[in-house]
């Protein structure tokens, strides 16, 4: 909280500041506990930079900087919140028939339904 403190407060964006919030956002994304969210935050993160990377004016700079950084603090609470609710692994992420085969294992997290 300190660190979006600082950079919210900071009067000059600077293109360090900038990357450093992009590396913050997607940092933040591969948290999720879920392949889905995780490629869905990933790729909005990238999609948003890329489509205001050459945004020249300094006070929408700054406002797509408040709004990335209120972005960064929603993706950490939703990360925490969906390591509470994990699911079998998808079979991209090497779950079921992607594990089978070489003795890993399938569930995440034991049920006790077997």
């Amino acid at each position: 909280m300190a660190s979006a403190t600082a950079l919210a407060t900071a009067t000059d964006i600077s293109g360090p500041t900038v990357r450093s919030l992009y590396r913050s956002l997607l940092r933040s994304s591969s948290q999720f506990s879920n392949y889905n969210f995780r490629e869905y935050a990933r790729r909005r993160t990238k999609d948003a930079f890329r489509d205001n990377k050459a945004e020249k004016d300094e006070g929408r700079v700054q406002e797509l900087v408040q709004n990335g950084l209120k972005e960064l603090q929603t993706m950490k609470r939703q990360t925490i919140i969906s390591q509470f609710f994990q699911l079998d692994r998808l079979v991209v992420e090497g779950g079921a028939s992607g594990k089978e085969g070489h003795g890993g294992i399938v569930r995440q997290k034991d049920t006790g339904w077997n």
